[in-house]
């Protein structure tokens, strides 16, 4: 397992900065839409403007 975890992080060292950005963008993307279905489907009487609200609030106090 160590020499994979070697190989994925070399892989991701020698990308550019740009397509660091890119996949960082790409994987944030993800999260949001992610995030929109589960509270489309925790809350269906929800309105779309409603849950796009709550997914702003919830990514702008996220905290790592």
């Amino acid at each position: 397992m160590k020499t994979e975890s070697k190989i994925e992080k070399n892989r991701f060292k020698n990308f550019s900065a740009e397509k660091k950005l890119e996949l960082a963008i790409q994987l944030r993307n993800s999260a949001i839409e992610l995030k929109r279905a589960a509270l489309r489907e925790f809350h269906p009487t929800w309105s779309e403007e409603k849950v796009v609200e709550e997914v702003k609030k919830i990514f702008l106090y996220a905290r790592t």
